[in-house]
């Protein structure tokens, strides 16, 4: 079963709308007391009561509960608009519920659907942050997610003149995101080590860990060792969401303390090459981070290297060259240990790649269906890689507006401008330099 025939034959005879991700997924952000269940939603708050009595309330929100029955109705939750806006594009397209679903048992769907919205429910994967500690400070990251970002804000001060930034992502350090530092009680990683230890490593397909960088979190390294002490009473398969920023002492001796814990996976991020990445991603040294992919590669402990790549206005240009760089990895060291995904961004809404002209819209899109072209009867190829791509390609020619609450065209492209010029100016960078294709349009605005 392909993944269209899966979306309409499992999902769709359910409801419409249904999702498996309100029930077994969730992103939970222990720093901040903060959950969704996956990064579309947007994040909302723990009730800090009801964890003291149910640890299982990091997840186990109220709001999650309202979303299930929606789901369970075939009605749609707002906050799930990314796949709505895929869906509604036509051509048989296949949206996150599809790959967020599909990933558990036909049972375990059926016994979402039917049971009742409001009991708790015991997750299958879960992507947890301790705390926000990042070496990056990449240019749609923010002070949420990044103690870098944090530090821009704290010395060169708020990013001024955005008026399409409804979210504030640029203006304050975002204090409420980091409620505990390290050593602190924090009640919310006590939830989860407290749910961990009685049910959730029982139920657990796989937990990934992302941070900010969360090598550099001690409570990481608190997790690593109970899967060293405890092998064999868990079966889940545990993730790290690192940006491999490290230089090579750092990689071994992260290597070296990872050692014996079985199906070990690395998800890194990047969407660009050379200049451009390290523009993107501010921190980056590209080269470094190329040599980490296949130092990790090199090593039987790590199962897999995913490659997630954020789709944003200024990595359209070089996106083919990196994906090429990772079909020649795939080819190294296997179509199961490399992989990749087309993440497409919407927030902040001024970077997204919609914001572009219509030529390098269609530039970037004929180059994009060309690469496919020419890979999709690849056997590296992944089902989903190929869907990704296909998504990616129609998203530039048929979707007009990041969001629905996204600004007029004409605001999102002067917070653009507004934007990279005081990046350029705070993070030492050159923008006209570094992207010579947008240059004329970039001057334009």
């Amino acid at each position: 079963m392909n993944d269209l025939e899966f979306r309409q034959q499992v999902l769709d005879t359910k409801s419409a709308s249904f999702c498996a991700a309100k029930w077994y997924n969730a992103t939970i952000w222990l720093g901040s007391g903060q959950t969704t269940s996956c990064h579309h939603p947007p994040a909302h708050a723990i009730d800090a009561e009801a964890i003291k009595t149910n640890p299982s309330a990091i997840h186990n929100t109220v709001e999650k509960k309202i979303d299930r029955l929606n789901m369970q109705l075939g009605n749609r939750p707002a906050g799930c608009e990314y796949c709505w806006k895929i869906e509604d594009m036509g051509r048989d397209a296949v949206s996150d519920r599809v790959y967020k679903s599909r990933i558990y048992p036909i049972k375990a769907l059926d016994e979402a659907y039917t049971q009742p919205h409001q009991a708790d429910v015991n997750l299958r994967t879960l992507e947890i942050a301790f705390d926000r500690t990042c070496q990056f400070a990449c240019s749609y990251c923010n002070p949420a997610f990044s103690s870098s970002w944090v530090r821009d804000i704290n010395q060169n001060g708020p990013y001024a003149g955005l008026v399409s930034d409804g979210r504030n992502h640029f203006t304050h350090a975002h204090d409420h995101s980091q409620l505990y530092r390290y050593g602190e009680t924090n009640p919310y990683v006590d939830a989860f080590f407290a749910w961990w230890e009685t049910d959730l490593h029982k139920t657990l397909q796989e937990l990934r860990i992302t941070g900010g960088e969360p090598t550099m979190s001690g409570e990481l390294w608190k997790l690593i060792d109970w899967f060293k002490t405890n092998q064999g009473r868990s079966q889940t398969r545990l993730a790290i969401n690192s940006n491999l920023g490290m230089d090579r002492l750092k990689l071994l001796d992260f290597i070296k303390r990872i050692q014996g814990i079985p199906h070990l996976e690395i998800y890194t991020s990047q969407e660009a090459t050379d200049n451009q990445a390290e523009y993107i991603r501010d921190g980056l040294n590209y080269d470094l981070w190329m040599h980490n992919v296949q130092e990790l590669l090199e090593h039987d402990d790590i199962r897999a290297v995913h490659c997630m790549c954020t789709i944003n206005a200024l990595c359209l240009d070089s996106l083919p060259d990196l994906l090429d760089q990772l079909m020649r990895l795939k080819q190294v060291y296997g179509r199961e240990r490399v992989t990749f995904t087309l993440n497409i961004l919407r927030f902040p809404s001024f970077q997204s790649a919609l914001v572009l002209p219509d030529n390098l819209r269609t530039r970037y899109k004929n180059n994009l269906q060309i690469w496919l072209g020419l890979n999709q009867g690849s056997p590296l190829m992944h089902e989903h890689e190929i869907n990704h791509m296909q998504r990616l390609v129609d998203y530039l020619d048929v979707v007009k507006t990041p969001h629905s609450e996204a600004f007029e065209l004409d605001k999102l492209r002067s917070d653009f401008r507004q934007f990279y010029q005081q990046y350029d100016q705070r993070r030492g960078k050159d923008f006209v330099s570094t992207f010579p294709v947008l240059n004329d349009w970039y001057q334009s605005l």
